[in-house]
């Protein structure tokens, strides 16, 4: 397992600060959802987790390492990211995508090794795309080309795999299957999977520990529980939400809300 947290980390874009003054120890092997306002810098901190991002000051460190100070390739064996994707590889198949996963162990021009064709065919498997592998992903619905791209992600065979709003454009239908698919991957496997989400109820049901941010910076963070209370929502949204929890479950469920007196 690998062991990533941040220490005072402030980051952000040509000096503009996003995130500030963050300290926070990701859980090791749970769903960790990342909750927020618009604007509230989610996608920015995920991709100081993934290093993609510098950090302006503080730091991000890998299993006591800091971040920056660690090879591409290394890191890129440890953590996956998955970005909010656009259709610029239609042309290539479910095979070939998937494959791109293996690029942190090429060599040269050696090729894909038997290692790293039991690993694409593991990510093929495990994302239920075996019968599709040669098809075109120009073919595919939504929820097929979203299960390519975590299956890409799977490739890497990381500990870690950060997903920046994995369900954003799908119909429910597709939500609900891409995050079960998740949920499975990390019962099964064990990976810890790091996600921003916007649908509270989704994180909820999903989440093994939240992050909620506003304007850059932690408002809280914990279980569903903890964080999903009608006091935090409305400090973080402005809003008045009425709750209940899931059957069989304590996770909180919001049935509605209006919005904040201020509002």
């Amino acid at each position: 397992m690998a062991k990533l947290r941040t220490v005072d980390l402030t980051v952000g874009y040509q000096k503009q600060k996003i995130v500030q003054h963050l300290t926070i120890e990701i859980p090791e092997g749970q769903i960790i959802g990342l909750i927020g306002p618009n604007g509230s810098g989610k996608s920015t901190l995920l991709k100081a987790l993934a290093r993609v991002l510098t950090p302006l000051s503080g730091d991000v460190f890998l299993d006591e390492k800091q971040l920056h100070q660690i090879k591409t390739k290394e890191v890129a064996g440890r953590i996956a990211l998955l970005s909010q994707i656009s259709d610029s590889s239609i042309g290539l198949s479910i095979r070939e995508i998937v494959s791109y996963g293996r690029y942190p162990y090429q060599k040269g021009l050696s090729g894909l090794s038997q290692k790293d064709l039991e690993a694409i065919e593991w990510a093929l498997q495990a994302t239920g795309l075996e019968a599709l592998a040669d098809e075109n992903i120009g073919t595919l619905s939504g929820g097929q080309k979203q299960r390519v791209w975590i299956a890409m992600a799977l490739a890497q065979d990381t500990d870690i795999v950060i997903l920046d709003e994995p369900t954003t454009f799908l119909d429910p239908a597709h939500q609900l299957e891409i995050l079960l698919l998740l949920q499975q991957i990390n019962q099964r496997y064990g990976k810890t999977i790091i996600m921003s989400i916007h649908d509270l109820n989704h994180a909820s049901r999903f989440a093994d520990y939240m992050y909620a941010l506003k304007a850059g910076m932690l408002l809280t963070c914990g279980t569903p529980e903890d964080v999903l209370t009608t006091q935090w929502l409305k400090d973080l949204f402005d809003i008045e939400a009425t709750l209940t929890t899931f059957p069989n479950s304590r996770k909180p469920l919001i049935l509605t809300y209006d919005l904040g007196a201020e509002s």
